[in-house]
């Protein structure tokens, strides 16, 4: 298997820089090939602007046009380009963050704006119709799993399902099902550390033996099973999930969660 790791903390010596680490040796150690894209190491540009479509900017920008014109032209930056063939490469995508503000750190989230450009991770395949595009289930980078793996610092009641922060399924969906599904890749369960603002030495032991569980089984787990779009759960183009479907009782992201 093929890992990249899109690694965002920035202390080396941190819980999400120990679990980066972690996640290379163990994996390496099981014959898995690794590479890590060390976001604050590599001095990450996370503002999309007109720099990145060079002569394919208009004036006023515009980012869904300018930059496919510049994917499809080859002439997107150096380093946007090579996180688009680390993508193209990997079996599997590990995330690695600490939840920040209820999402991802963002210098994380201008890593997706810029490199999940129209024409790669959006934008393709037919509209019609009958189809809307290659997306949710299909796209670039169908075939591809996916793995948050993410800290974060309150108490594991607080992101209870009546907890005052929201149900933390809630608050991964749109990473879920929003970044990761909609050009194809499939999610797994993330691996979640609550807590992690009072964990202890001894606590760190436990989490750490979970994570190398949880990157063992990484073949073996089930993703998430999200609906694809173009395989009759959705009227299209209204793209509402058709009467009949929801399971009892079941409203809000949840309606796009089978079973």
């Amino acid at each position: 298997m093929k890992t990249l790791i899109v690694y965002a903390h920035p202390e080396p010596r941190s819980l999400n820089g120990s679990l980066k680490d972690l996640a290379v040796t163990t994996l390496e150690a099981a014959g898995h090939e690794v590479r890590v894209s060390d976001l604050y190491a590599m001095d990450w540009k996370a503002a999309v602007d007109a720099a990145d479509y060079g002569p394919h900017a208009s004036r006023p920008l515009r980012v869904a046009r300018d930059s496919g014109l510049a994917f499809d032209a080859g002439e997107l930056t150096a380093d946007v380009r090579a996180e688009q063939e680390k993508l193209l490469w990997a079996d599997m995508i590990i995330l690695q963050f600490p939840l920040w503000w209820y999402t991802m750190p963002a210098i994380l989230k201008g890593w997706v704006d810029r490199v999940f450009t129209y024409h790669f991770a959006y934008g393709v395949g037919e509209h019609s119709d009958t189809r809307y595009g290659e997306r949710f289930g299909e796209g670039t980078l169908a075939g591809r799993r996916a793995l948050v793996s993410v800290t974060v610092g309150g108490p594991e009641s607080h992101y209870a399902a009546r907890g005052i922060n929201g149900p933390i399924d809630d608050l991964l969906f749109p990473i879920h099902h929003g970044i990761l599904y909609y050009p194809g890749i499939e999610p797994l369960p993330p691996f979640v550390l609550h807590g992690t603002d009072r964990m202890t030495e001894a606590d760190y032991a436990d989490a750490a033996k979970a994570w190398e569980q949880r990157l063992l089984t990484l073949e073996t787990t089930e993703p998430i099973p999200f609906r694809r779009q173009n395989f009759g759960d959705y009227e299209i183009p209204s793209l509402h999930l058709k009467e009949g479907l929801e399971p009892a009782g079941r409203t809000g992201f949840g309606l796009h969660v089978r079973g």
